[in-house]
């Protein structure tokens, strides 16, 4: 009885463990296509000074920068963006607070892009590659740009900001703070 049942155990074990690997296998597979697809997470380690001060000892490298949009020109080659760099957030959103800038760069896309949906003022963030730098007349002087080929842009609206604070609140419900701080909301049901 004890050697059938043994038998019976390891023949089962023998069945279902091609099985699991099998599985783990796929799902190991699919998480290294995402990585592959560009998500940013090895182009965070590249900062924005760095690219700054040495553009082309960098060139070739990706990055994620982000900002607010000063403007957007339609070239020959491209559509051409220059974009006030801003601190990301854990998301890659770029946060409002215009003093924490350390320059500006410009994103270059090299299909049509209309300049159109891309008004001043407009926040984004770019992932691309680092291909050189440019120098453009700013005001009274010379400013140098680094330049990113725009492999992915994200235009974030306002109203991604407002559903990444109602998901802060996981209690709050509708536009009232609970489900019973309505307009009509008394204290005991039945007065």
């Amino acid at each position: 009885m004890c050697r059938k049942l043994t038998l019976c155990y390891t023949v089962a074990m023998l069945t279902r463990m091609p099985l699991s690997i099998l599985a783990l296998l796929v799902t190991l597979t699919g998480c290294t296509s995402m990585q592959e697809a560009g998500d940013g997470s090895d182009a965070k380690a590249l900062t924005f000074q760095q690219v700054m001060t040495a553009p082309n000892s960098v060139k070739g490298q990706a990055a994620v920068f982000g900002g607010k949009v000063l403007t957007a020109r339609l070239l020959k080659d491209g559509t051409r963006i220059e974009i006030l760099q801003l601190p990301l957030d854990g998301s890659t959103r770029p946060g409002y607070d215009l003093t924490q800038s350390q320059g500006r760069f410009i994103a270059f896309q090299r299909e049509f892009l209309d300049p159109a949906t891309l008004p001043p003022g407009t926040r984004v963030t770019v992932t691309g590659e680092v291909s050189s730098s440019i120098t453009l007349p700013l005001d009274e002087t010379d400013y140098t740009y680094p330049v990113i080929n725009i492999k992915q842009l994200r235009v974030w609206d306002r109203s991604d900001d407002a559903a990444s604070r109602l998901r802060s609140h996981p209690y709050m419900v509708g536009p009232y703070w609970g489900p019973y701080w309505g307009p009509y909301w008394r204290p005991w049901p039945y007065w």
